[in-house]
């Protein structure tokens, strides 16, 4: 097969994770890849390396805007209103170097969904962007700002309900300049855009964008109906093979290996197109701190990719990989190849499937590690059916309260505290990333590091003893509340 420029890339980051760092790779909920090791005066030869194969760490840093992040399944997915990423690589080009954006007050960042499903964490954004269509069929956007985690996480408001797809840079300009005028400089700490939205109040910050952006509206950034196209012939999806629709093979592999069956059922999703499949390649294996790769795995992921995915690659804001465009009839194959390379753990969107930031094991600004809590939680699982039977549940672990781990918003949401110089870990319930967006409430005072596993153990037995039949973990919050949960994490303790 050949190789695409993104396997290409992977194979390039292996090579540099084996020449600069320690020989692996940690997938960021950012969808992109850090290394954690590299010397200071090896950077300028790293980033030669990466431009060789059209890659940059540009804006990955600082008060700027960062890296636009978007669906994992624009393209393919079937709830899709239409596909994100022109918009996406349209936002790119205007805010890479933007002159009057280089100093923001702090960093910025930049979401974009255009499926029914929030797949792109918008409402947790500076700016979030939801492709809708309006009462004549017309596509544009329903423009969400001032959300974001950290140390004072808000969910985004909406500032319009449909933005015309032309007005998308001025509208964005507008409201980066408002912000960058009126946005505090002189506390870092209420520096972000949300801290603005909320004390200015969401209705005097529209004011101001607006009249803004009626200045600027039909200036030169005011994108034609050429352009999007343009910028769309670039997204337009692969080719793809329409003669193995009711592929029988696959369906035999399915009633007899119960193995695969199980893979499929966690690990793939409905493409657009009936004789293909949408495959998450799992990196939180039990054994492996959550996102991390080993050049090994890159250059055989490269390899699968180009056999099995036209060569492409995705990450995800979860820390998974995406293997978009798999055929039914490969589908056995690729899940043969993944286990061989402990990339095939059926645990996608199940309780082990955690966010976790490197924490303190890697992490100058943390306060406690996240790595070492993600594995011991792991070890709470005898077996994978266990695991199964705590479906649509999500655990997010961060080491500090920059939340790199979304803890904010994670069903279960771990956070990492120093105290005296112990690690001590503050528990939340009920918090969602997605349509349903919701900052988790916190349990209660905080855990000591001995005990924090078993808090979570605690309620996680509470979950199962009062679900409603097939009941997420987030319904059951939200139907019974936070005491039964926290009664059961703080007698346990008290026990032990």
């Amino acid at each position: 097969a050949a190789r695409s420029s993104i396997s290409v890339q992977l194979r390039k980051l292996a090579e540099i994770s084996e020449k600069y760092d320690k020989g692996f790779g940690h997938f960021t909920t950012r969808q992109n890849l850090q290394l954690n090791w590299p010397e200071l005066e090896q950077v300028p030869d790293i980033l030669d390396e990466l431009a060789s194969v059209q890659m940059h760490a540009i804006q990955t840093s600082g008060n700027c805007i960062r890296n636009v992040t978007t669906d994992h399944l624009a393209g393919v997915a079937q709830d899709e209103i239409e596909d994100p990423r022109p918009y996406c690589e349209i936002i790119r080009q205007w805010s890479t170097l933007h002159p009057e954006f280089a100093f923001l007050p702090r960093k910025f960042k930049i979401a974009v969904n255009g499926a029914e499903q929030d797949r792109a964490a918008i409402q947790v954004h500076d700016i979030g962007l939801q492709i809708v269509k309006n009462e004549n069929g017309e596509v544009g956007f329903s423009v969400l700002v001032g959300g974001g985690l950290g140390r004072t996480p808000i969910l985004g408001k909406q500032i319009r309900g449909f933005l015309p797809k032309e007005d998308l840079l001025t509208y964005l300009e507008a409201i980066l300049r408002i912000y960058n005028l009126h946005g505090r400089r002189d506390n870092k700490y209420k520096a972000r855009i949300k801290i603005l939205v909320k004390e200015m109040g969401i209705d005097t910050f529209r004011d101001l964008v607006e009249q803004e952006w009626n200045r600027i509206k039909d200036s030169s950034l005011k994108l034609t109906a050429e352009e999007i196209q343009r910028m769309q012939s670039y997204f337009v999806s692969r080719t793809l093979d329409d003669s193995a629709i009711n592929d029988e093979q696959f369906q035999r592999q399915y009633r007899s290996n119960s193995e695969f069956a199980i893979w499929v059922d966690k690990n793939l999703v409905e493409h657009k197109n009936p004789s293909y499949k949408i495959v998450y390649l799992s990196l939180k294996a039990p054994d492996v701190p959550p996102g991390d790769v080993t050049s090994e795995q890159m250059r055989q992921i490269a390899e699968l990719a180009d056999q099995f995915n036209g060569g492409h690659i995705r990450s995800t804001h979860r820390q998974d990989l995406v293997f978009s465009d798999v055929k039914l009839s490969d589908c056995f194959e690729l899940w043969q190849a993944l286990k061989e390379i402990n990339l095939a753990t059926p645990n996608i969107g199940q309780v082990t499937d955690m966010i976790c930031c490197p924490g303190l094991d890697y992490c100058a600004l943390a306060n406690a590690t996240s790595i070492p809590i993600a594995k011991e939680i792991n070890l709470l699982f005898d077996s994978i059916d266990d695991v199964h039977d705590l479906n649509n549940l999500t655990i997010n672990i961060s080491g500090c309260m920059n939340a790199c781990g979304h803890h904010d918003v994670g069903h279960i949401g771990i956070l990492g505290v120093d105290k005296k110089g112990e690690e001590w870990y503050q528990i939340t319930l009920g918090g969602s990333a997605s349509n349903d967006a919701s900052l988790g409430t916190r349990l209660g005072p905080s855990f000591h590091r001995r005990d924090v596993v078993n808090a979570i153990d605690s309620i996680l037995n509470v979950y199962v003893e009062e679900r409603l039949a097939e009941e997420p973990f987030l319904d059951t919050f939200r139907r019974i509340g936070l005491e039964p949960f926290k009664k059961r994490a703080y007698e346990v303790n008290q026990a032990a």
